[in-house]
Formats: C-alpha cells, structure tokens, sequence
C-alpha cells in the first residue's frame, strides 16, 4: 500500500473534530458571577431582616452595623456583627486554601469546588431555619453558616479577578459606572456589567424580602442553596 507524503499512512483529515477545552463548557464566568449577586442580596435579605440587622454577605455594611451597635444603637448587637465577621473571616481563610490547592489546575474545576461548598453551607442553614426557627441558637447559627458561606466565596472570586464583578460590593461598581461615562468623560467600558451587578443585587434583596417577610427565613435561604447548586454544575472557566 502506497504511504502518503511525508511517511504516514494517515490520510489528512482538516475537518476532524477536535476535542473541546473543557474549561469552555458551560456557563461564562461573568454570568455565574451575576446571578451570585443575586445569592448576595437574598442572604443579606434574610440576615439584616430576620437576624437582627446583621449583614453576611456585605461586610462593608456589618462593620458600620458594627459600630451602631457599639454606640448603643437600638435594634442591632455587637454580638451578632462579630460572629458574622469572625466566620466570614474563617471562610475566606479556607477559600484561599481552597485557591492555593485548585488554582494550579482547571479554573472551571475549582471555581466549581467552591460554588458546591458554598451551596452546602447555605442549604444547612435553610435546614436549620426550617427545623428549628425558635430554637435559641439558630439566629447564630445561620449567622455563622450563611456568613462562612460568603467568606469562602468571596476568596475564590477575589482570585478570579473579574473586573467590578465582587458579588457583594457595589460601591465601586457604581463609582465606575458614573465616573466612566460619557458624562463623566470616560468610555462607559464595563458599563453593561456595573449596571447589571447593582440590578442583580437589588433583584435579590427584593426577592429575599419579599420571602423572608412573606414565608419566614428557611425558604430564601433555600432558593439562595439552590441556586448555588444550580451555578456549580453549569459554571465554565471562561472570563
């Protein structure tokens, strides 16, 4: 049999498949960061109104919450702003392990490790808040989940470094968006996804008030888990 140019038997085939890169499969990471936001404002939703004027996904906010309640102001507690930001801290420590050990290999694979972690945290303390709403430990305990939850996450995404895109911050989000605009002189670059991140975080505050205030704190936190879940399955590497 005669053998082709070049010494091969192969025949040349252009029009192959190629294998696809796995870390392309899936959803964009700015679109997974997006609806996190959402996630933000639903647990914000539920800690500041159904915990006691604390935030655990926004830890700008708790430290002012912090210092109201320093000051003596009624209807918020110093106790429960520290154990908010303690676990917050405890997850962002394990989301830089988290980093270090993963980020070596595929972006898609640990950014998925971190999404299922978080999606954990939030659904145990949906249980806890449906199995014991009146239990004198459950405030803290959903303090505690829901804040190691957002710290963990915020480690991973502090990593990814996707352009205003923090999930729980939006202030410079917004400076940006004013400050890059035409009025403002600037090009309006990333204007679409500033405005889409403080839409989504006020789309999930929204919802999560209307549950909270409509269907107690299990439910909220329930979607937040699932939809967490729902992210780490379909989550691709892409920036």
């Amino acid at each position: 049999m005669a053998t082709a140019v070049g010494g091969t038997d192969e025949p040349n085939e252009p029009n192959a498949p190629k294998h696809a890169d796995p870390e392309l499969r899936g959803l964009r990471l700015p679109l997974v960061l997006g609806a996190l936001t959402v996630v933000s404002g639903l647990i914000d939703a539920v800690s500041y109104l159904g915990l006691g004027h604390v935030f655990t996904a926004n830890m700008t906010g708790n430290v002012v919450v912090l210092g109201f309640a320093a000051a003596g102001a009624p209807g918020f507690s110093a106790t429960h702003s520290l154990v908010s930001l303690g676990a917050f801290l405890i997850g962002s420590v394990v989301g830089g392990r988290g980093v270090l050990r993963f980020s070596e290999g595929s972006r898609r694979t640990w950014v998925r490790v971190a999404l299922w972690c978080e999606a954990v945290l939030v659904a145990l303390a949906a249980a806890v808040a449906f199995a014991a709403p009146d239990a004198r430990g459950t405030v803290f305990a959903l303090i505690a989940l829901t804040a190691l939850a957002m710290g963990l996450r915020n480690a991973t995404v502090r990593k990814l470094g996707v352009t205003d895109m923090t999930t729980t911050v939006l202030t410079m989000a917004l400076t940006g968006l004013a400050a890059d605009s035409r009025l403002g002189g600037g090009d309006s670059t990333h204007a679409l996804r500033r405005a889409g991140s403080a839409l989504a975080l006020l789309a999930g505050a929204l919802l999560g008030a209307y549950l909270v205030l409509n269907h107690g704190l299990g439910l909220p936190l329930l979607v937040a888990a699932v939809i967490a879940a729902a992210l780490a399955l379909v989550t691709s590497g892409r920036l």
